[in-house]
């Protein structure tokens, strides 16, 4: 479940070591990054164009080593900035994707139970089987855990850890990061407790399906992740499909924008901005015309009823009275 395979070593204590010093607390961030703007300069070399609130947000969470919620409508830009964090810190991405009934197998760790099976036998067949306490000790060994996303990012340093979607799990698993935020530690019966000596940067995305309690947003730091204004959607467009010119990358900027405000089931994000204009691309086209906006509109609204929807309306027409106002 990571975008990168985190990287091994010993970046966790065991239960009877003291709490360590974080050795990266001073060094989170690069060099020359010493405020939001800088931190948005640098995330742009990185193909992120963040907003004067998006940056100081993330700023704050690097500078006071708190988690960062985010939460917005699907498609902004929330899990972007995760993998654009994680270049930027030279840090390996772990990714937890949330859903109903998760629990702390998927999350934290499970034993390989095939795997200890197979040891038990071997051990039968050698006449190796021991006492109990000592068969037991063999089963539970390091060997046989498996690391999930969040145990994962505490042993692995430096790392983002990035949970999606958590307001896609349950109020059983709110508690159960809630516990883990708090130490960044995760006690195992059979092992003891492993520590991280240097805590991942949490992101935790929400698209609002639900509400989040207050107790986790308390942990972190909050931000509201809203659609970009048309400039830096423009912009957004551009830094990521550098081949799209000028015209084309503002014209389906003006018709996402105006399909926004349109009464739609699920409105459209920048992730479908970029879609869009890929399909358009594809297709040869340099501008948005009637034709070739309503025959990829499956690249922008993906339910039949806003399609239905789009086709009552002239988008090209639209895009035309738009930008003939100066937008």
């Amino acid at each position: 479940m990571t975008d990168e395979q985190p990287r091994t070593g010993t970046a966790a204590h065991g239960a009877d070591d003291p709490p360590a010093e974080d050795p990266g607390a001073e060094a989170r961030l690069p060099p020359g990054v010493t405020d939001p703007a800088s931190l948005a300069a640098a995330l742009e070399q990185h193909g992120y164009l963040a907003d004067t609130g998006l940056a100081t947000a993330a700023y704050l969470a690097c500078t006071l080593r708190r988690p960062l919620f985010l939460e917005g409508d699907a498609g902004v830009g929330k899990t972007s900035i995760s993998q654009a964090l994680a270049h930027l810190l030279g840090a390996s991405l772990v990714r937890l994707q949330c859903y109903e009934g998760i629990d702390a197998s998927q999350a934290l760790y499970d034993w390989n139970f095939p795997a200890q099976i197979l040891h038990l036998r071997a051990a039968e067949a050698a006449g190796q089987v021991a006492g109990t306490q000592e068969l037991e000790t063999q089963l539970y060994d390091r060997r046989f855990l498996v690391a999930r996303p969040i145990l994962q990012a505490l042993e692995t340093a430096p790392s983002v850890l990035l949970i999606d979607e958590v307001d896609r799990a349950d109020d059983e698993f709110e508690a159960l990061l809630l516990e883990v935020l708090s130490e960044f530690a995760i006690s195992i019966p059979e092992l003891g407790t492993i520590r991280a000596v240097q805590p991942p940067l949490v992101v935790l995305t929400s698209n609002r399906t639900r509400e989040v309690h207050d107790a986790l947003k308390r942990r972190c730091y909050y931000h509201w992740v809203d659609h970009p204004g048309f400039a830096r959607e423009v912009a957004i467009v551009q830094a990521r499909l550098p081949g799209v010119g000028e015209r084309l990358a503002r014209e389906v900027v003006t018709a996402v924008q105006a399909l926004r405000e349109q009464d739609l089931l699920k409105p459209p994000g920048v992730a479908e901005t970029l879609d869009w204009t890929e399909a358009l691309v594809a297709l040869g086209a340099d501008h948005l015309d009637a034709d070739r906006a309503t025959a990829t509109l499956g690249s922008v609204l993906k339910f039949r009823e806003d399609q239905e929807r789009a086709r009552s309306i002239d988008i090209a027409a639209l895009v035309d009275r738009t930008l003939a106002t100066g937008q």
